[in-house]
């Protein structure tokens, strides 16, 4: 692709130091489980908690405590920021910006570093196609409009990448949540198809970030926006044979969503996401091979 000043053969050789911010959320855990460290993906990654006890290697409050967030920061090579909120009402969501520009502060008063912020695709909106960074946004539910509202508070800012990220396998309501045997409900729509969704796996969305960061690190500019999962949608029920599980059908109810689908040209050209299509084993085999949560007191 031409037009986005991206250099992807920039690298930085050594293990660029990626802070990350809501490291102990559901995201961040599986990344962690993945990866651990980084050192196996070219990184290290430095893991920020808000509480002890969480496995932080950093504990401090990226809203109340700005200090040690910048000193955190200074430390590092890239910030990335997981840390938002997923359920509530419009000033609970709010936090979703406030993280953001918390994070773009501690990174511009570190000295300029740059800053991966987890967006979503839930920004676009029910629309049929392939969504492709350039599109017009039209979130529909709470959530996405707030993710909307954080990319809108950060535009403009130099050295910010907001990553609009597809269903993480394991972080998602699908797979990420244990059933009782039968209690599996899946919407099937009038043409007999499930939902299709843009997936990625926990090792894939790791290796991703990963290399996006030693771009970042090495100089490359990266775009304000990119989508991130693996190319092309991936049925639910696909996913679900593919584990293993059972589910009852039922009738998809009114405004029920049957395909959110992302462009993923950009993360191919960056080398974050292979071309082919992903496929529902591939997927649930990526998600099956972490390792098990560690169990905390």
């Amino acid at each position: 692709m031409t037009g986005m000043g991206i250099n992807p053969v920039i690298l930085k050789s050594k293990n660029p130091r990626i802070l990350v911010i809501g490291g102990t959320g559901r995201l961040g855990g599986l990344i962690r489980r993945a990866v651990g460290d980084g050192g196996g993906v070219g990184v290290r990654l430095i893991w920020q908690a808000r509480t002890e006890g969480r496995g932080g290697d950093l504990v401090f409050d990226p809203l109340g405590q700005p200090d040690a967030y910048v000193r955190a920061a200074r430390a590092a090579d890239v910030v990335l920021n997981l840390a938002g909120v997923v359920a509530g009402d419009a000033q609970a969501l709010g936090a979703n910006t406030e993280l953001a520009l918390a994070a773009r502060r501690a990174a511009e008063t570190a000295g300029g570093r740059p800053v991966l912020v987890a967006s979503s695709a839930a920004v676009y909106g029910p629309r049929p196609g392939a969504q492709a960074e350039t599109d017009a946004l039209a979130p529909a539910g709470a959530y996405g409009a707030a993710k909307h509202a954080m990319e809108q508070a950060l535009q403009g800012a130099p050295g910010i990448c907001c990553l609009r990220i597809g269903n993480v396998a394991g972080a998602d309501a699908l797979l990420g949540v244990p059933h009782a045997p039968g209690t599996r409900v899946l919407d099937i729509f009038p043409d007999g198809t499930a939902p299709r969704r843009s997936y990625i796996g926990p090792h894939a969305i790791a290796h991703a970030i990963a290399r996006l960061a030693r771009l970042a690190a090495g100089g490359a500019a990266l775009p304000a926006v990119l989508n991130l999962a693996q190319a092309g949608p991936v049925g639910m029920d696909a996913l679900l044979r593919a584990a293993g599980e059972s589910w009852r059908d039922r009738p998809a109810p009114e405004g029920a969503i049957a395909e959110i689908t992302l462009d993923v040209a950009r993360a191919v050209t960056l080398g974050l996401v292979p071309e082919e299509p992903a496929r529902a084993a591939d997927i649930v085999a990526d998600l099956a091979s972490l390792p098990p949560a560690e169990t905390r007191a």
